[in-house]
């Protein structure tokens, strides 16, 4: 039996990802959480013999984000294997995530069995790339040189462009990412220095072009 602990802030969506797996007979859903605090509980309650294989998580959290939780829990030398689930689409974080320590990355638009797959994959300690992810890797390879300007950015730099490109405003980015208003305009200005932006216009733009958001 594959046991599962999934990491997302919709409850809606730990519904959605936890009946999928519950549909099939070889993978249990023994635990869920909202946010980084309330994954650090839950496995200091279920303990070293909860045996959790794989963690379904998600990018976009309060606080701490997926990616730097992934970044934790490598430093940690932790045994569970991380599968990240996302909106975001494959061409902007999979490789993030996967050199942060992921073992696969899905979609969440995708179709749920390609999730199973995942999971399954990800608990034989195998890492689970999709077709488009693959050529990305091998793009990644060959053509270095090709690499886009936000490919730079640290990860909550990144974090911070698609935020303000989705409209929102720093006050409400610092109380999403649990940070004060100071830090998160320090991130916004390191990254319109690093993308050679002017204002948060110039920076939306840049991102719809790039296809961080949608238009």
């Amino acid at each position: 039996m594959i046991k599962v602990i999934l990491c997302d802030d919709h409850a809606l969506i730990r519904r959605g990802i936890r009946d999928t797996l519950s549909d099939v007979a070889d993978i249990e859903v023994i635990g869920e959480a909202g946010d980084y605090g309330e994954l650090r509980s839950l496995l200091r309650d279920l303990g070293p013999n909860a045996g959790c294989d794989v963690l379904v998580l998600d990018i976009n959290m309060p606080g701490r984000s997926g990616l730097d939780v992934l970044h934790v829990l490598k430093d940690e030398g932790t045994t569970i294997r991380t599968l990240i689930v996302s909106m975001y689409p494959e061409d902007q974080y999979a490789i993030r995530a996967l050199r942060a320590g992921a073992y696969g990355y899905v979609n969440k638009g995708g179709d749920p069995q390609v999730l199973v797959q995942a999971v399954r994959t990800v608990a034989q300690g195998r890492k689970y790339v999709t077709p488009e992810i693959a050529q990305m890797l091998v793009e990644s390879l060959t053509a270095p040189a090709a690499e886009q300007a936000h490919q730079k950015l640290s990860d909550r730099e990144l974090q911070t462009l698609v935020m303000i490109a989705s409209g929102k405003r720093l006050s409400d980015i610092a109380e999403e990412l649990m940070l004060s208003p100071k830090t998160v305009s320090v991130y916004r200005a390191r990254v319109l220095e690093k993308l050679a932006l002017a204002n948060n216009s110039e920076l939306t733009v840049y991102a719809i072009r790039n296809g961080l958001v949608a238009s």
